[in-house]
C-alpha cells in the first residue's frame, strides 16, 4: 500500500502528471473484484497497487473541483490519494458495488479535511453543517449572483441558509470568514498610524467587577453563616442536610435519625429556611444602614 505513486509537485506539472496517470489501465469489474479479493484475503500488495493506480484519474478529477481554495494542487491530489488508499484498504468487493463508488467518499473526505486544516491560520469549524457550508457557500452565492465582496444582503443570507439548511448567522459568519485572514497588526490607515488590534473591545469581565462579585459573594456567605445561629440544633442539622449539602439527605433518612415522620422533617426544613431567610434579610438591612468605609459617622446630638 505504500509503493511510490506518480508525484505532482507544482501547478505547471499538472499536464505531465495527468498524462502519466493515464498510462494506468482502467479495470473491468471482474478484474477489480479478483484484485480486491486477493488484497483482502492474502494481503497481495501488487493487487492493491493495481487497484490504486487504476483510480488515480478519479482522484485527479475530484481534486480539480477544489482548486478554488488557493492551496497547491499537488497537495490536494496527494491528500486525495491518501483517501483512495484508505478506501482500497477497507473495500469489500462482496457487497456488490464498484471501488470507484466507494472510494469517492474517502477521497472527498480526505481532501476536505486537508483544506479545513490548511486553508486558514484560524481553525475552521468541523461540524457537519459547518463543513457543508464551507464547501458549498461559493456555489450557492454564484447561483444567486451574489458575487460582490463584503457582507451578503439579508435576503441573500436567507436564501442561502434555507438552501443549505443552516442558520442564517452561520452563513454570515462563514461568508466573512471566507473573505480571508487579516492581521491584527495591519495598519488602519495607509499612513500606518494605529493598528486594528488597538480597536478590539475586551469582552472579559473587568478586574474591578470580579473583585466586587467576590466581595459580594463573601458577604452573602458570611451573612448565611451568622443567620444559622437563629436555629436550634435539630433545625440546623436538617437545614444543612437538605439545603446546603452537595448530596442532600433524604427525608426518610432524617426521619429515622430523629425518630419523627418524614412530613415532620419537611415542616422543620421549611420553617428553618424561613427563619434563615428572615435573618439574612435583617442582616443585609443592617449593613445598608452602616456608613461607607470612607465616610465618618455623624455624632449624636448633645
Amino acid at each position: 500500500m505504500s509503493a511510490a505513486l506518480p508525484a505532482l509537485s507544482a501547478e505547471n506539472g499538472l499536464s505531465r502528471y495527468l498524462a502519466e496517470i493515464r498510462r494506468f489501465p482502467m479495470l473491468q469489474p471482474e478484474e477489480e473484484y479478483m484484485l480486491a479479493k486477493r488484497w483482502r484475503e492474502h494481503g497481495d500488495r501488487q493487487a492493491a497497487q493495481k487497484l490504486i493506480t487504476s483510480h488515480l484519474r478519479l482522484v485527479a478529477k475530484i481534486s480539480m473541483g477544489y482548486r478554488g481554495y488557493g492551496l497547491p494542487i499537488g497537495e490536494v491530489v496527494s491528500e486525495g490519494n491518501v483517501g483512495l488508499m484508505q478506501a482500497v484498504k477497507r473495500f469489500e468487493p462482496e457487497k456488490g458495488f464498484r471501488l470507484a463508488t466507494y472510494a469517492m467518499w474517502w477521497i472527498r473526505a480526505s481532501i476536505q479535511e486537508y483544506i479545513l486544516r490548511s486553508w486558514s491560520l484560524v481553525k475552521m469549524g468541523t461540524t457537519a453543517n459547518q463543513k457543508k457550508l464551507f464547501f458549498n457557500l461559493r456555489k450557492a452565492k454564484s447561483q444567486i449572483s451574489a458575487l460582490e465582496e463584503g457582507d451578503l444582503r439579508p435576503e441573500q443570507v436567507k436564501i442561502i441558509a434555507t438552501k443549505l439548511g443552516v442558520p442564517e448567522q452561520d452563513v454570515i459568519d462563514m461568508n466573512r470568514r471566507l473573505g480571508g485572514d487579516a492581521s491584527l497588526n495591519a495598519p488602519i490607515r495607509q499612513e500606518g498610524e494605529g493598528e486594528w488590534q488597538d480597536w478590539l473591545v475586551d469582552d472579559s469581565t473587568s478586574q474591578e467587577s470580579i473583585l466586587m462579585e467576590q466581595e459580594e459573594s463573601s458577604n452573602r456567605l458570611s451573612a448565611l453563616r451568622q443567620s444559622l445561629g437563629v436555629l436550634n440544633d435539630r433545625e440546623r442539622r436538617i437545614f444543612e442536610a437538605r439545603r446546603l449539602s452537595e448530596d442532600p439527605i433524604t427525608l426518610e433518612q432524617l426521619s429515622e435519625e430523629f425518630g419523627i415522620s418524614r412530613e415532620r422533617v419537611r415542616q422543620i426544613e421549611v420553617r428553618a429556611f424561613e427563619k434563615v431567610q428572615a435573618a439574612v434579610k435583617a442582616g443585609v438591612a443592617r449593613l445598608e444602614t452602616l456608613p461607607a468605609p470612607n465616610q465618618t459617622p455623624s455624632l449624636p446630638a448633645h
